[in-house]
């Protein structure tokens, strides 16, 4: 993004400083008080305050001396930072996947922001029933002829650029798909893990109202945890990763009887 000189930025109203602050920590993914305090000529208690509405906001967590727009154990990154990271992994293990699938499966597709570069890749593999609660894929397919898009409602999270909630299970209670595709935040011991609770619950039904279920992940996350449990890595028929995987973590992964693809890069 264009830096504005120190003078504009001393001008900004508090939404104005917000939104400015909320594109930098999606472009580079960290932001510090002192810098920022001296950067639009407020106090640091101001900024503070900014970064406490933000936080609120799902866009950033708070750190010592600043805010980060990385996960952690309690903390999914905005959609908007998830979608730059990891794309040369993300590409990798969407073409993996496409030996998977078949005309005329119908698929469910949740809120992972790994699976935009298989859903560019799905026409190609019409006619196919594609049912989802993520917002980015409806506005990809939503002119794609040979596909049948079907829109899970619910409650809308900004964070997620997804549905979720009780209207969201309903739905997808009188459904059934051929096969679910996700990602998650962290893998840890043979377990897939995802800081939010809502996510997971609409995961969690997307297995159980599908028949094959397939795990697409980048390297980054293995050995990594989040606060909720979302099921072990052998429920899925194959976990497919970037060949970036630490080669003693993918023989860990084997000898748990965890069905493992690595995708060349």
């Amino acid at each position: 993004m264009s830096q504005e000189s120190p003078q504009s930025l001393e001008n900004l109203s508090q939404a104005e400083r917000q939104a400015w602050i909320t594109a930098r920590i999606l472009e580079v993914g960290s932001v510090l008080v002192d810098e920022l305090a001296e950067l639009f000529g407020v106090s640091r208690m101001t900024i503070h305050r900014d970064l406490d509405d933000l936080e609120k906001q799902g866009v950033l967590r708070k750190v010592r001396s600043g805010a980060t727009a990385q996960p952690s154990s309690l903390f999914e990154s905005d959609f908007r930072f998830r979608v730059k990271q990891y794309q040369k992994e993300k590409e990798a293990v969407s073409n993996a996947m496409l030996a998977y699938i078949e005309p005329g499966n119908s698929i469910f597709l949740d809120e992972a922001s790994t699976l935009l570069p298989l859903v560019r890749l799905l026409p190609t593999l019409t006619p196919l029933t594609v049912i989802t609660n993520f917002l980015p894929i409806l506005n990809e397919l939503s002119t794609c002829k040979g596909i049948t898009l079907m829109s899970l409602g619910g409650e809308y999270m900004p964070r997620f650029a997804s549905f979720s909630g009780l209207l969201t299970e309903q739905t997808m209670a009188n459904l059934h798909a051929d096969l679910y595709i996700t990602s998650t935040t962290a893998a840890s011991d043979g377990m897939a893990f995802h800081p939010d609770q809502q996510v997971v619950r609409v995961k969690k039904a997307m297995i159980a109202h599908s028949t094959r279920q397939f795990l697409l992940m980048d390297h980054s996350k293995f050995g990594k945890t989040a606060l909720h449990r979302f099921a072990p890595l052998t429920t899925f028929e194959r976990v497919i990763v970037d060949a970036g995987l630490d080669p003693q973590e993918a023989a860990r992964l084997r000898e748990m009887g965890v069905q493992l693809d690595l995708a060349r890069l």
